[in-house]
């Protein structure tokens, strides 16, 4: 998996006013945790998080802060503003090489399927699936070949298989369909 570099100032305990202002300042209000660390506060450039944020694409981030800290992390979680769309608030979660990490991967279509040849519609209802797999084992994306996808076929998650990662998103999840089209319909009885 893909890695990006994150710089970010370290900072104290604060409240409402004193996050309002770093917001103002165009900074991001961070939150470390995990692998029993003590939570570490922190803000970065907000044009700085949008190479994470503005992308289908899931990163490993190396985050590397002021007081000279360097730790390997994920996004744990993003608040976004419900108006003009900034980043609020980032929790990252500290991973290492030794555990499995959970993260969500974008899903990648490839082929042509013979549904879609025949009249069909392909529909896609997956952009990305929960993962989980050691970091050397993580890969950028899942790909899923529909070439063999028939009219009114499905693939689900229960479908993917990639060698040394576990499927985390329920089963059952249907990732992309191939649907019959109302031509199809009006023409079949005339035959």
């Amino acid at each position: 998996m893909k890695h990006f570099t994150l710089n970010g100032q370290v900072r104290e305990v604060g409240n409402k006013a004193v996050i309002k202002a770093i917001r103002a300042q165009g900074l991001v209000p961070c939150n470390l945790y995990g692998l029993g660390l003590k939570n570490v506060l922190f803000t970065v450039n907000e044009k700085d998080l949008r190479g994470i944020t503005n992308t289908p694409a899931s990163y490993i981030i190396d985050l590397v802060l002021s007081d000279g800290t360097k730790q390997t992390a994920v996004v744990h979680e993003l608040q976004f503003h419900p108006v003009n769309d900034n980043c609020l608030h980032v929790d990252f979660l500290a991973v290492n090489e030794e555990k499995p990490i959970a993260i969500s991967v974008p899903v990648s279509i490839s082929g042509h399927a013979v549904g879609v040849q025949a009249g069909g519609k392909f529909v896609k209802f997956q952009r990305s699936l929960r993962i989980s797999a050691l970091m050397k084992d993580l890969p950028d994306q899942i790909d899923v070949d529909i070439t063999s996808l028939g009219i009114g076929q499905q693939i689900k998650a229960g479908n993917i298989n990639v060698e040394n990662v576990t499927i985390l998103s329920p089963k059952d999840t249907i990732i992309c369909t191939v649907k019959a089209t109302r031509n199809m319909v009006a023409a079949a009885p005339a035959e």
